[in-house]
């Protein structure tokens, strides 16, 4: 595992580099059937990553944003790649830097090895479940990173920066009545969980619709770093689902965190 973590890092901050490239310069949008956005930078990741992880382990399926098989294609697979070429398609358009590449390599269901890179930050997050969560900044050597143990009177609070909800406002409320001082910040892209992992924020609450691409590399470095993505009764996020949308969730860097009674309260 450390020496594939390694290769798919690598794997990662070249698809960043390229992303780059069409940042700096003007490009077009275009939108899919959902309304989502989709630029060339989007097509460019997508076809290094899937080419490079072929030559890489080419006995494993790619399941990618922009190459979706069928359900049936994929009911077999006990292992496979999860990727978002571009994740926050709509900060790279805004251009707030606040995008991430995600990889994840998933077995019986689990992430178990998974890159989050920052192309505007130049710093990448990866991880090995089980074996530990790493920083590493502008190429440097990777550096272990924990999450933190929660202050049940104080907590931040990180959200979606279009897609908190007013679910994720109540849950807010409700810590606040229940006399908890909460510091709330918002960002796009896996960024969010990936604060959490490394103890800089407490709890990302998440009712909005994301698909298991957007989860599935951040989730592999929040519990190799200690916390728990946990669906609102309380399960593991699962994957290679009939359908590939997630249902709501939450991110504690604290697993102790009694976050399910301000779920409760606010429903």
């Amino acid at each position: 595992m450390t020496s594939l973590l390694t290769a798919v890092r690598a794997i990662a901050e070249d698809a960043g580099r390229l992303i780059l490239e069409h940042y700096a310069r003007p490009f077009e949008v275009e939108y899919k059937a959902d309304d989502s956005p989709l630029t060339i930078a989007d097509s460019g990741s997508h076809a290094l990553i899937v080419a490079r992880l072929a030559e890489l382990t080419p006995d494993i399926p790619v399941l990618s944003e922009e190459g979706e098989p069928e359900a049936a294609d994929r009911a077999g697979w006990t292992r496979f790649w999860c990727i978002d070429p571009l994740d926050g398609t709509k900060e790279f358009v805004k251009r707030t830097g606040e995008f991430t590449v995600n990889i994840a390599l998933v077995e019986a269901g689990r992430p178990v090895l998974g890159v989050v890179h920052v192309p505007a930050l130049d710093r990448t997050y990866s991880a090995v479940v089980g074996q530990g969560a790493w920083r590493a900044d502008a190429g440097g050597a990777p550096s272990p990173i924990r999450t933190r143990a929660a202050d049940p009177r104080r907590l931040t609070v990180v959200a979606s920066r279009d897609h908190a909800g007013p679910e994720v406002a109540a849950m807010v409320d409700a810590m606040r009545a229940a006399g908890v001082g909460v510091e709330l910040t918002s960002m796009g892209s896996a960024l969010k969980f990936c604060l959490v992992a490394e103890g800089a924020a407490d709890f990302y609450p998440r009712t909005g619709p994301t698909m298991e691409w957007d989860t599935a590399a951040a989730q592999a470095v929040v519990e190799a770093a200690g916390g728990a993505v946990k669906t609102l009764d309380g399960r593991p996020l699962g994957y290679n689902k009939a359908s590939l949308r997630n249902p709501p969730i939450v991110t504690a860097g604290d697993p102790g965190l009694d976050w399910r009674r301000f779920v409760q309260s606010s429903s």
